[in-house]
């Protein structure tokens, strides 16, 4: 296993993603940095808090098809993790969420408005090192987090009656979490200078595995037992968000689940309740259900690399679609 949770990466690629991360992380914190203390606290907050770097390590890996050298490549890297980070601050005022990679969330430590103007504040430095990149660069952003937004009304509105609530919630995931991986994907081949089909290729693969990736945080979300995913399990039972397990548990059509679906259908505030409902879930089929398309998904992403030439960039790219899986083993 690799440094960064990916197995059978080659040695020689993964001393030279260490080197690059290492200045990845150097650079993602100079930038954030204010000449205001307290905004320098509360930008830090989840900075520091670190967490999978998936984002800025597809980047790097992506970069490998073209010339990964030019510090252009840990710029988009960081500026993609940023964006990301940014994206935490505000998911975390909309859901209520306690807790975020471990540590107390930003809103709950010092109010939603703090927390949704370090996001907007952590935005606008990523926005700044983007258009040293260039109107190419910039635009990917803007279309992306126009995704994000979209993505984040969406599920806020919910679907409409007839619509498919699976279906509805795929889409959902594909603008909040798949677009700004595919963008980390497509950053690396841009700013390196692969081919166009290239970065066509990886495109479609970072929004593939970035809804693996959300698919098996649902997943861990009901089926771990630690903070495995950064939150505490249940924490989308508490917060009444829909997922890929309580969504094929909704359209069950078996009586015996009707206790179950009303419980699901409203945040659960009552500790003792949503621990019984754990239980419940971790001995329904919908779980295996749940892994079973997650595998599905994680399947298309490793067949989207088909036209990548053959080498250890792909090879890496390919494995990771296993450490998807793995997660939620």
């Amino acid at each position: 296993m690799s440094s960064f949770g990916i197995p059978n990466v080659a040695p020689a690629l993964e001393a030279t993603l260490v080197a690059q991360m290492a200045q990845v992380e150097a650079l993602l914190l100079s930038h954030t940095r204010s000449h205001y203390p307290f905004v320098d606290e509360t930008a830090h907050h989840l900075v520091a808090a670190a967490g999978k770097r998936l984002r800025p390590l597809l980047t790097l890996l992506t970069a490998q098809f073209g010339d990964p050298t030019g510090q252009a490549v840990i710029t988009a890297a960081v500026a993609c993790e940023i964006t990301h980070i940014a994206t935490l601050y505000h998911d975390d005022v909309m859901d209520v969420a306690p807790l975020r990679r471990g540590v107390e969330s930003a809103n709950l430590r010092w109010g939603n408005t703090i927390a949704i103007l370090t996001g907007d504040f952590l935005f606008a430095k990523s926005s700044d090192l983007l258009a040293d990149l260039g109107p190419e660069a910039v635009r990917l952003q803007a279309r992306t987090f126009e995704r994000l937004v979209i993505g984040q009304i969406m599920e806020t509105q919910g679907p409409k009656p007839g619509q498919d609530p699976l279906d509805y919630y795929l889409k959902v995931v594909a603008d909040k979490t798949g677009s700004l991986i595919a963008a980390s994907a497509r950053y690396g081949a841009m700013v390196s200078g692969a081919p166009v089909e290239i970065m066509d290729t990886v495109t479609k693969f970072g929004e593939k595995i970035g809804v693996a990736f959300q698919l098996a945080d649902d997943v861990i979300d009901i089926a771990s037992e630690s903070t495995q995913s950064g939150k505490r399990p249940g924490a989308d039972l508490r917060e009444g968000v829909p997922t890929l397990v309580t969504l094929n548990v909704m359209k069950s059509k078996d009586s015996a689940d009707r206790e179950l679906q009303q419980l699901l259908s409203a945040p659960i505030e009552d500790e003792a309740t949503v621990q019984e409902v754990l239980t419940a879930l971790r001995n329904h089929p919908a779980l295996g259900e749940s892994r079973e398309q997650l595998h599905q998904v994680a399947r298309q992403a490793r067949l989207a690399l088909g036209p990548l030439p053959i080498s250890d960039a792909t090879g890496a790219l390919m494995s990771l679609c296993d450490a998807v899986i793995d997660r939620s083993a």
